[in-house]
């Protein structure tokens, strides 16, 4: 992901960590962001500010929010790699590298295609799905956290689990379903109208309204499913409208029986 970054810092002595250089478009509230090698390997590390790093209660938050992510296996999100100390920046939550454009840089630079928009409505939901599965309290799902890699163009969830829960309440499930109602909207209004957008745009609409809202995400999938299969539900019912006007046309004009 190509960004303004402050200066790269030296090396750390020991040739485990290399190439440390902080991402300021990525920080958090509470959070800076980094990314380093390790052992050569690209990796990104998320540590507490300066100004919360020897406090207690943030420091219960950092540990609370690894323990959360560490076991998720989602393709679609982030994982944590490990905890550990890094010289230099101190205490760090380390995950995979994710080079590439976050949606909301596509989208302010008009570079959002039909298949991020595919993705959007596949793998996105996909990683909702799961994280209500395991009862995830999250931070809002919203274009800066949804990010596509560089070449390939996964998409890949970031922020995911600084708590899990016993069950999630219908609010915080509907609040997801909100939110990816005002990500399609916002992914929508960058391209082209079509049949499909349209009926995508009425997906969203739902998505936001408190009255109509999806109850679930599976709701949801049936929904976005309509929307992949509408072109083909075009042309079957196109076909069948033909074929009804052409019986139709044969039962109004009856071949002429054969005289000898």
């Amino acid at each position: 992901m190509s960004q303004q970054s402050e200066p790269a810092k030296p090396a750390a002595p020991q040739e485990r960590w290399t190439e440390q250089e902080r991402l300021p478009e990525w920080e958090e509230t509470f959070y800076d962001v980094w990314t380093a090698k390790k052992h050569g390997k690209w990796v990104m590390l998320k540590t507490l500010k300066p100004e919360y790093a020897e406090q207690p209660e943030y420091k219960a938050m950092i540990e609370k929010e690894f323990d959360v992510r560490y076991n998720l296996a989602h393709p679609n999100i982030v994982m944590i790699n490990d905890f550990e100390d890094v010289p230099g920046i101190g205490r760090c939550i380390i995950t995979d590298d994710v080079y590439g454009d976050s949606l909301r840089k596509l989208l302010d630079n008009d570079k959002l295609t039909e298949e991020h928009l595919t993705k959007l409505i596949t793998s996105l939901v996909e990683a909702m799905d799961y994280i209500q599965v395991n009862h995830l309290v999250h931070h809002p799902i919203k274009p800066e956290t949804i990010l596509f890699t560089e070449n390939i163009g996964n998409l890949k969830l970031i922020d995911v689990g600084f708590d899990q829960l016993d069950h999630l309440s219908h609010s915080d499930t509907s609040r997801d379903i909100e939110a990816f109602g005002y990500v399609l909207r916002e992914a929508l209004a960058k391209l082209p109208n079509s049949p499909r957008h349209r009926h995508l745009q009425r997906v969203a609409d739902r998505c936001i309204s408190p009255n109509r809202r999806y109850r679930d995400v599976q709701d949801l999938k049936m929904a976005l499913s309509d929307s992949s299969n509408h072109k083909l539900y075009i042309v079957i019912i196109s076909f069948l409208s033909l074929m009804a006007a052409v019986l139709a046309w044969l039962l109004a004009h009856p071949a002429n029986p054969i005289t000898e």
